[in-house]
């Protein structure tokens, strides 16, 4: 697909029949519909009665742009938005179209404030729209990274000698409840390919060898991958895990090693432009929240070679199987 600016996804999303037309595109681009009833390819599209062609009656009498496909194999009905983070959404198609292309090109992310101011929508509705986009941005297929592997921790909240009173307190009782005790900022380990420009991010409940060895494994072939930390004790375990582990000394002002070029440079990027995102943008993250922001900034990086265009027609390949319920968000 061409690469698309706002302007241009306007244009061809002027209504609602287009915006279906658009998803259909990006969801199908060989042009077959697939049932997501029993995952059949190939269907009969279902011809509205009105004249105009477009527009159809809905079993509550009112007037509807969605397009309605019938499956060859099962005989149900679906549409674009069947069975995806759309699916059973009162939001204009539309506007979750330009919501998610916006998602996909905002570098520094997108508040729900901001969607609700610009979009029009309820705050609750800006807020859910945005946690099922991230829902969609969460890998598929658990692949595992192998390669050179850089791995870093960073931690997640506010510096306390800016809190008020009150917040001060809340953050000294949270510390009490944290495992090291140390503070109430949540760690946060992420590990990037540094051929393919992969990350994966994840929140850990401490900052042992233990716990970011379990967060490895999970996502890094470690037999067959090199590993680039700091001269962290806690990666030293670890390292032997790895074909190779190098390290570079942070604490004698070191940040390439000179022997074997050894760097976190790549994940120290990456924290940078995360901090400077929530700060910024959304202000303040909670912690049970952290992964779902977690998986947008990953979508983003790892796919920043891409065109916003490009990027958001892969989103849309994910969409499928993911819906989200407020319940679920909410009580998560």
């Amino acid at each position: 697909m061409e690469h698309l600016s706002i302007p241009d996804i306007a244009a061809r999303i002027a209504d609602e029949h287009a915006a279906y037309l658009f998803l259909e595109e990006l969801r199908w681009p060989d042009g077959v519909p697939v049932c997501p009833h029993c995952g059949n390819p190939g269907a009969n599209y279902i011809k509205p009665r009105m004249a105009e062609g477009k527009a159809r009656a809905t079993r509550t009498g009112s007037m509807s742009q969605r397009r309605l496909w019938q499956c060859k194999a099962c005989r149900k009905q679906f549409s674009a938005m069947t069975g995806t983070i759309f699916h059973g959404s009162k939001v204009p198609l539309r506007t979750w179209l330009l919501v998610v292309f916006e998602m996909c090109a905002s570098k520094n992310g997108m508040a729900a404030r901001e969607i609700e101011r610009k979009y029009h929508v309820a705050p609750k509705t800006a807020w859910f729209m945005a946690h099922r986009i991230r829902e969609a941005m969460k890998r598929r297929a658990p692949r595992m990274l192998v390669g050179t592997i850089v791995s870093d921790e960073t931690w997640i909240g506010g510096d306390p000698r800016l809190m008020n009173t009150k917040t001060r307190r809340r953050h000294d009782e949270a510390k009490a409840h944290q495992p090291n005790k140390m503070t109430s900022k949540t760690p946060v380990v992420s590990h990037i390919n540094a051929e393919t420009g992969e990350v994966r991010s994840a929140v850990v409940p401490d900052v042992t060898g233990a716990t970011l060895g379990k967060a490895m494994s999970e996502v890094v072939d470690m037999g067959n991958s090199v590993l680039w930390t700091d001269e962290g004790n806690w990666y030293k375990q670890i390292g032997d895990e790895f074909a190779a582990h190098q390290t570079v000394n942070h604490s004698d002002d070191e940040y390439v090693n000179p022997v074997n070029g050894a760097s976190t440079n790549l994940a120290e990027g990456y924290f940078s432009q995360l901090k400077r995102s929530i700060d910024g943008t959304h202000h303040h993250i909670s912690r049970e929240h952290l992964p779902r922001y977690l998986t947008e900034f990953d979508y983003r990086y790892s796919t920043r070679t891409m065109t916003d265009t490009a990027r958001m027609a892969r989103l849309m390949g994910q969409v499928d199987g993911r819906r989200l319920s407020y319940k679920r968000v909410k009580g998560s």
